[in-house]
């Protein structure tokens, strides 16, 4: 999945941050050698002038210049070792630093993005989320079905089924969920463990309770100038998933229903996948909200239905 260039761009800075930070860190590095090993910064500079005069050579045709140059470089470069040695520093002490020596923090491999450009946009994926710490404990590794009995565990492992489906066929077909059912019977916990499978894959997810998300909607809704705003809403419209925890439990006015329905709509134009998830029913569904958005859920939704005992409850009651 290709990242925002929001998204991208925060990983670069990163970049030119190590970078710099190296940089000076060799800095500091060279100044304390050249004041306290003596040699080295002479012999550091006849490599130098070496170098140039080699190279002249080399320019007039002289053939054996290069070989020349390369066998002097080596033995001075073996006597700057020594020296460090000598020193009780390193043979190395002086060498480039890099966090990442394979990219060498570029970040690209011969025009590839690198294993830790990599790392890096899961990291800023996790942290985008606002669910790390919830993806560390629920995800498809802690998922048990010792709560469920009879149909209820039927519908579950259904619902299971699904939402590994989903994350299946993620990067082929465009499709959403919709959970609905009673309190505490796994609806949060599923949509983590996609969320988590998800972002381990290097796509982007947000996640807002209902409440979060139409206060935050309502906040924002005429401030058309402010470039976080705009941001924000570039990653809400365009992430590759967003869910939305527990509809139904937001205040909803006209004003905030009627962006609520354009970010559903938005999002399915743009075949980006949404999660919802409800403890309402659907009948409460179609009164507590406008028919457009009733009709955008029944029809672009696969609906999965939990029901079940409040498992929090359970293993709060447990403890």
């Amino acid at each position: 999945m290709a990242l925002s260039n929001s998204q991208y761009d925060t990983i670069i800075r990163e970049y030119e941050d190590r970078q710099t930070r190296n940089r000076h860190l060799l800095e500091e590095r060279t100044a304390y050698v050249y004041q306290h090993v003596d040699g080295y910064r002479e012999l550091a500079e006849s490599i130098a002038a070496i170098s140039v005069s080699q190279g002249k050579k080399l320019l007039d045709g002289d053939e054996n210049a290069l070989s020349d140059l390369k066998s002097t470089i080596s033995r001075l470069s073996s006597m700057k070792e020594e020296l460090l040695i000598a020193a009780g520093l390193s043979p190395d002490y002086l060498s480039p630093i890099y966090d990442c020596p394979d990219c060498q923090d570029t970040g690209y491999i011969d025009g590839h993005k690198c294993h830790c450009f990599k790392q890096a946009e899961i990291n800023l994926l996790y942290e985008q989320s606002g669910i790390r710490d919830m993806l560390e404990k629920e995800n498809f590794s802690t998922l048990s079905y010792d709560y469920y009995q009879g149909d209820d565990l039927a519908s579950f492992q259904k619902n299971v089924n699904t939402c590994k489906d989903f994350i299946k066929s993620f990067d082929s077909d465009y499709h959403n969920l919709f959970f609905y059912g009673t309190v505490g019977t796994g609806k949060s916990f599923l949509s983590g463990c996609i969320a988590r499978e998800l972002i381990e894959k290097g796509c982007s997810v947000i996640y807002f309770s209902a409440a979060g998300l139409f206060e935050t909607l309502s906040r924002n809704m005429f401030d058309y100038r402010n470039n976080e705003v705009h941001l924000f809403k570039e990653d809400l419209y365009g992430c590759d998933l967003l869910i939305i925890d527990d509809l139904g439990t937001e205040y909803i006015n006209n004003a905030t229903a009627s962006q609520f329905f354009s970010l559903l709509n938005e999002r399915h134009l743009n075949q980006k996948s949404t999660i919802i998830s409800t403890n309402l029913f659907l009948e409460d569904i179609q009164s507590h909200y406008s028919e457009r958005i009733f009709s955008r859920i029944t029809n672009n939704y696969t609906i999965c239905k939990f029901t079940g005992p409040d498992i929090r409850r359970l293993k709060k009651t447990s403890k």
